[in-house]
C-alpha cells in the first residue's frame, strides 16, 4: 500500500513546518492520477500521526482530475483514469495535472 508510504512524508513535512506547535488539520491537494485510495489515505493518516504534533488533527483531501493536451489534435481535456487517449484516437498525450499530491494548508496553534 504505497498511501502509508506517501502519508508518512506528508506528515514528516507538516510536523517540520509546524516546528513543535499542534496541528489541527492539513488540506491536502492530490490529483486523480496519483492512484491514491483517499480512505486508504485517511486511515492512514491517522496511524502516522499517533505520537506526533499532528495526532489527532482532521485530514481534508480534495482529489482533481488529471489533465492531457493532445499533441497531435491539439486538444486539451480531462483525464478520468492512466488510459492516455485523446477522442481523436492519438495516444501521444502529455499530461499536464495530475500526477502531484500538495500540501494547501495546515491550520497549527
Amino acid at each position: 500500500m504505497h498511501e502509508m508510504a506517501i502519508t508518512l512524508s506528508v506528515v514528516d513535512a507538516v510536523c517540520e513546518h509546524a516546528a513543535g506547535r499542534r496541528v489541527h488539520e492539513v488540506r491536502l491537494e492530490v490529483g486523480a492520477l496519483c492512484a491514491v485510495v483517499p480512505d486508504s489515505m485517511q486511515f492512514c493518516f491517522e496511524l502516522a500521526t499517533e505520537g506526533t504534533a499532528a495526532a489527532g488533527a482532521r485530514l481534508d483531501i480534495d482529489v482533481r482530475p488529471g489533465t492531457g493536451h493532445c499533441r497531435t489534435c491539439g486538444d486539451d481535456f480531462v483525464l478520468a483514469d492512466l488510459i492516455l487517449l485523446c477522442r481523436c484516437g492519438s495516444a501521444d498525450i502529455e499530461v499536464t495535472a495530475g500526477r502531484d499530491i500538495l500540501i494547501r494548508s495546515m491550520e497549527v496553534s
